[in-house]
């Protein structure tokens, strides 16, 4: 009976023990760290897994997230630089790197991130056009993230992104623009419509013009045959009249006959050939062509045979 008290306070020891190891003993989830205060102040930072802290004097302050985390910026209406109203919303992806600026330096942090991004959307936004508001967002998101990393950086934030989700127009705005859009397509379909009659008038003159040129090269190199061989039956016309003059002159009577002769005939075969000719009169002695042809005759055996001369 006198160990009964002796184990009481022995268990009791025993359990305390247990008690403040086990106050004293921390677990912290993968992807979180926390702060440890003591007696109200900031002392350390426990990382991921098994941590000791001393019981009843250090305590568990604030419990952060170190993952990327996502912030939904609420759509809010924006008046750009050319006086229209957008309806803009976005997204922030953030990350915490330091837990004890981001425990200790802000209030709410999400809130004040959200907070932040918001005022600097209607600011950047509002410096710019509507077309460029709406043709720009990568543009936007950049300058964004920019000023939103700087002003997070003393809380110990790293803005990792900024995305413009949304950009919305109103019924009135978004109906102008629709007009305004289609009277450009019209305008755009008639200046190419007129640029390319205009190319197929300029085409087509210039093929006329072309044509014309050919025809006046192809009349041009006509005429200059024409009068080529006009000049070569005229050299034939003086050569044979050289040859019937000298044979005149040598009393060659067989030539001249001959000549006459190859005249009267041509002159017969064109009034035979013309179009409106049924009936052929011959007025002339049928002797004289007998004896033209005749003179004909002995003059190609004569030129056949040179001995007779």
């Amino acid at each position: 009976m006198t160990f009964e008290p002796i184990m009481i306070f022995a268990l009791t020891i025993v359990v305390v023990a247990i008690l403040v190891l086990y106050a004293g003993i921390k677990t912290v989830p993968q992807g979180e760290e926390w702060t440890v205060e003591r007696f109200g102040r900031y002392t350390r930072t426990l990382q991921s897994g098994l941590c000791l802290i001393v019981p009843f004097i250090d305590r568990i302050g604030r419990r952060l997230s170190v993952m990327e985390q996502v912030l939904d910026v609420p759509a809010q209406t924006v008046i750009t630089k050319d006086n229209a109203a957008v309806i803009a919303d976005g997204v922030v992806f953030f990350r915490v790197q330091d837990t004890a600026r981001a425990a200790y330096q802000v209030q709410n942090l999400q809130d004040a991130i959200v907070n932040l991004t918001t005022t600097n959307l209607r600011s950047v936004i509002g410096s710019m056009d509507l077309d460029d508001t709406l043709s720009k967002r990568a543009e936007i998101n950049e300058i964004l993230m920019a000023i939103i990393d700087e002003a997070t950086n003393p809380w110990g934030v790293k803005i990792m992104r900024i995305e413009i989700r949304d950009l919305r127009m109103s019924e009135d705005l978004q109906a102008a623009m629709n007009l305004q859009m289609t009277a450009e397509r019209r305008r755009r379909a008639s200046v190419t419509e007129a640029n390319g009659l205009r190319e197929a008038e300029i085409l087509k003159a210039q093929g006329e013009r072309e044509a014309e040129i050919l025809r006046a090269q192809g009349l041009r190199e006509a005429a200059f045959l024409e009068a080529e061989a006009r000049e070569r039956a005229a050299e034939a016309d003086a050569k044979a009249t050289q040859v019937v003059s000298k044979a005149i002159a040598e009393g060659d009577i067989q030539a001249v006959q001959f000549f006459l002769g190859q005249k009267y005939v041509e002159a017969l075969g064109q009034i035979g050939a013309a179009d409106n000719s049924k009936l052929v009169l011959m007025p002339l002695e049928a002797g004289g062509v007998t004896g033209a042809v005749a003179g004909i005759g002995e003059l190609l055996k004569t030129v056949g045979n040179p001995s007779r001369t």
